[in-house]
């Protein structure tokens, strides 16, 4: 039976004269272009080149901790008020000294030694440590520091460390209780912060630690803002070489093993890499900023560009073997299979547009740069292809010669395609209704799958920060913190009575709210006053106010004084636990606000923002994907003018996605960001399968011929072309797992999987439930009207 298929290689020539009317409405011909002048195109192209690498070196890295919640919502606007009011919790670096000989005297004086070397360090503004207690002030006195400058010894030195492990200030926020555990807040420079220094600030740190402490024992570890964005700064620029290194190299493996002559391999891996750089150059100049998201864009285009290019090869090597000219080929190759690219480009781009609908600033830029990237890597395929084929294909008729009758690697792909499109024919209905079944109850599966959402996953989980934030959510209530805004009315001053009150009440909430803890405030210095100095009148405290460093100030009263925050602490857990939190200490501040009208008191810092927002961001984008369901299949539709392919392309179309939510949910996983990012993109690419079968269908699909040798047809000729695509658009995603961040890894692997899900959906489901709706079509409208 494969012999009478085989006529397809040898006298493709006829399939050009298929359907005079293009599905992408003459848009293919943009590959013709070029072709018509190939020298004169190369050196544009070398053009073009030149202006993406000088584009590239634009392109800056968008390390910020709130990016993913970026956006013109009230929420938002006053997180960033907030954050510019009291500059304080973006520039401090927090390191986490443990042990259990943390308290003994030798490592007690090398920490003080540490810290005091900490502050000679370029770019530090000063720190908070417990070296920063206060023992109690003698009347008209200053308070004297509450270590000495020689520790006593013996049981003297005992008696003192329990003195030190029950000081208010620094029990349980920069000592753990059980004493084992030092948090030192280290504020720095914002210059520092927002430039290249940090790298040079972060590592004198280091190098500090290990000069000081490497022989106590202790662990030491750093945390905060700062090295928490120098994380992923490295994180992305040391993932962008990785992924352009291993996504070429698979590439390139693949079609020169399936392939066999290198003239081919570039034909068919090179565009696609052009494509990369282009693009990458034009979003430079476009100033975007690298970040979580368009990190992944390298693999993104090349799974967008490659398929496209393997199929145009594809088809024209198979002109080549039937005896055509090189300039035929691939003239004809770009006139067949080009409307299927430009279709498949066009599917991937309603992908991006979809994540227009998100409220998050960096999701809605990553949609903008994939639509750009798109539509470059649809004009590069199409135009270099061609070229390149014309350019370095060689002795063409040695080669039709040679590949007539060795051609073993994609005759076993034609043989292992013409298999299942055999089976999947004989019994259309039956293979329909098991292939709906099986996606409805996966669909019931995907619609429980919950938002989640933890800060940890934006930070590399093989580096320091995180560990060292696990450490504080364990001995001292956490690292993320949740501040409460108390912002005066006109005539109230920071030290007039009802202000100092306002401040205490919400201090004592905040206080008892269960899964807060470490909570700061002007209240704190006013309550230690009042027990240790026996005086709670306002000139002690506002002199005491005065002595305090300025970066310490700043963190607790803004520079106006007509603001202040109390601050918390909490763990980083998963959004649906924090909310929780969140809205039971915001509901409980609703008797302060009662009790003190005119004062405006809110509750914001970035984990409040991220556990109100993160669920209904991440809800909102999965509605976004089923909407994308519905305008793709309509998409399709109207391109090929079939109500056939419009239904058609739903069942395998929904299949990866329903599937791979059906992984997450076999995993324990929900739906974060990243997840429903990658889905509602794979669902647009990994459409590409489908829409080249159909393209290849319609053109199968002539009178004379019957349904079922159309479809057995149109899955030998392009079946192989899709399946190596497929294993190298799954290789290209797949080397996201080698990030160091969770948030990347997890798009990575989920869009592989994604690309492989669909495929088996093009073969098993696609064939016969297409042709069961040829059928279904013929009956209706007689056998005479074509279907596609």
């Amino acid at each position: 039976m494969l012999e009478k298929h085989r006529e397809n290689e040898v006298h493709v020539d006829k399939v050009e004269q298929g359907p005079a009317s293009s599905i992408a409405f003459g848009l293919e011909r943009i590959g013709l272009i070029a072709v018509r002048a190939p020298i004169v195109s190369c050196i544009i192209l070398v053009v073009l080149i030149v202006g993406a690498v000088f584009g590239i070196y634009r392109i800056k890295i968008d390390d910020s901790l709130s990016q993913l919640f970026r956006s013109n919502t009230p929420e938002f606007r006053q997180y960033e008020a907030v954050t510019k009011k009291f500059p304080a919790e973006e520039f401090d670096v927090l390191v986490v000294v443990e042990g259990k000989n943390l308290l003994a005297r030798n490592n007690l004086e090398k920490l003080r030694d540490f810290i005091t070397d900490m502050q000679l360090v370029e770019g530090t503004r000063g720190l908070v440590s417990l070296f920063s207690a206060r023992q109690a002030p003698a009347p008209g006195k200053l308070p004297a520091a509450l270590f000495p400058a020689e520790l006593p010894e013996g049981a003297a030195y005992d008696q003192f460390i329990e003195t030190v492990k029950n000081n208010e200030i620094i029990r349980g926020k920069l000592l753990s209780e059980d004493g084992t555990l030092a948090l030192i807040v280290l504020s720095l420079d914002p210059e520092v912060v927002a430039s290249s220094k940090l790298t040079k600030t972060v590592g004198d740190i280091r190098a500090l630690m290990k000069e000081d402490l490497g022989e106590t024992g202790l662990s030491v570890q750093l945390s905060g803002v700062p090295v928490m964005q120098l994380e992923i700064r490295n994180a992305v620029e040391r993932d962008g070489l990785t992924y352009n290194v291993l996504g070429i190299l698979a590439g390139c493996v693949i079609a020169i093993i399936f392939f066999r002559k290198i003239s081919f391999m570039v034909v068919a891996a090179f565009p696609p890499m052009i494509a990369i750089l282009i693009a990458l150059g034009a979003l430079g100049w476009a100033n975007f900023n690298l970040n979580m998201f368009l990190n992944v864009m390298t693999p993104l285009i090349m799974v967008i560009s490659f398929s496209d290019s393997m199929q145009l090869t594809f088809a024209a090597r198979d002109r080549l073997i039937a005896g055509q000219d090189k300039f035929t080929a691939f003239r004809n190759a770009v006139l067949v299979v080009g409307p299927a690219c430009v279709l498949t480009h066009g599917t991937a781009g309603i992908s991006f547009i979809a994540l227009q609908f998100s409220d998050s600033d960096l999701i809605r830029k990553f949609g903008e740069a994939g639509l750009a990237a798109t539509i470059i890597a649809l004009v590069t395929v199409l135009s270099l292809v061609p070229v390149f084929g014309v350019l370095f294909v060689r002795n063409e008729k040695l080669f039709a010669v040679k590949f007539q009758t060795a051609d073993a690697g994609v005759q076993a792909l034609r043989n292992f395609c013409y298999w299942i499109a055999v089976r999947m024919v004989g019994r259309p209905g039956l293979f329909s209704l098991i292939a709906l079944l099986f996606v409805a109850s996966l669909g019931v599966v995907y619609a429980n799958l919950q938002p989640r959402y933890r800060l940890a996953d934006q930070v590399p989980d093989k580096r320091q920060a995180v560990a060292a934030s696990n450490r504080l959510d364990a001995k001292l209530t956490g690292a993320n913190p949740v501040n409460v805004l108390i912002q005066f009315p006109k005539g109230e001053t920071l030290y007039s009575p009802e202000t100092l009150q306002t401040i205490a009440d919400v201090h004592a909430t905040v206080e008892k709210a269960a899964g807060v803890g470490n909570v700061w405030s002007l209240e704190t210095l006013r309550r230690w006053l009042a027990e240790k100095a026996g005086s709670d009148d306002v000139a002690t405290l506002k002199e005491y106010v005065n002595v305090i460093p300025e970066h310490l100030v700043r963190r607790f009263i803004d520079a106006e004084q007509d603001a202040v925050v109390v601050a918390g602490r909490v763990p980083d857990k998963d959004s649906s636990q924090l909310l929780p939190i969140v809205d039971k200490l915001d509901t409980e501040l609703d008797a302060v606000r009662k009790k003190h009208p005119g004062y405006e008191v809110a509750v914001t810092g970035l984990a409040a923002i991220a556990a109100r927002n993160s669920a209904g961001m991440i809800e909102k984008l999965n509605r976004g994907l089923t909407v994308e369901f519905a305008m793709v299949a309509i998409f399709i539709g109207l391109a090929f003018r079939s109500w056939v392919v419009m239904f058609a392309c739903i069942l395998p179309g929904i299949f990866p996605v329903v599937m791979s939510g059906t992984v997450l949910w076999a995993m324990g996983e929900g739906l974060q960001f990243a997840s429903v990012v990658a889905l509602t993109v794979s669902f647009g690419l990994g459409l590409s399968a489908t829409i080249h079968f159909l393209n290849r269908l319609r053109l199968e699909s002539k009178p004379g011929v019957g349904s079922a040798i159309a479809v057995e047809r149109a899955t030998v000729l392009v079946g192989p072309a899709l399946i190596l695509t497929t294993l190298v658009l799954a290789c290209g995603l797949v080397v996201t797992v080698f990030s160091d961040l969770p948030s990347l890894r997890l798009f990575g692997w989920l869009s592989a999987f994604s690309m492989v899900a669909a495929l088996v959906a093009d073969l098993f489901i696609l064939r016969p439930t297409a042709m069961w709706l040829i059928n279904l079509h013929a009956r209706l409208q007689g056998p005479d009207k074509p279907a596609i």
